[in-house]
């Protein structure tokens, strides 16, 4: 993958890694999320720079891997889960994405360490 593909706001995969661009930084964190383990690097980076899960919308810190806000739904659900969401919270927080050190090539490509 070349670093052309990584502009504002893109998520991409690369290997087992979400790779992307939140507010003109690049990050690199474990594609699993914490909820159901949907695959992250299918995700977005929303107006606060957080990595948003495109399944039921945690919201992740790219630079610490915490979720700072839970899931809005649980398997085919989408909406309130009040007492369920402040547990999947509390989880990510001990339980963070890993972040990984996202490395740009003098060709362009892009590496994760």
């Amino acid at each position: 993958m070349t670093a052309s593909l990584l502009s504002p706001g893109t998520v991409r995969r690369l290997g087992r890694w979400a790779i992307g661009n939140s507010r003109g930084q690049d990050f690199a964190v474990s594609r699993r999320c914490r909820h159901q383990f949907a695959d992250l690097s299918r995700g977005s980076v929303d107006a606060d720079g957080c990595l948003v899960c495109p399944w039921h919308r945690s919201r992740y810190d790219v630079t610490t891997g915490e979720m700072v806000t839970g899931p809005r739904g649980f398997l085919g659900w989408h909406g309130p889960t009040p007492g369920y969401t402040q547990a999947i919270r509390a989880f990510g927080r001990v339980a963070r994405l890993r972040i990984g050190r996202l490395r740009r090539a003098a060709d362009g490509k892009l590496t994760v360490s």
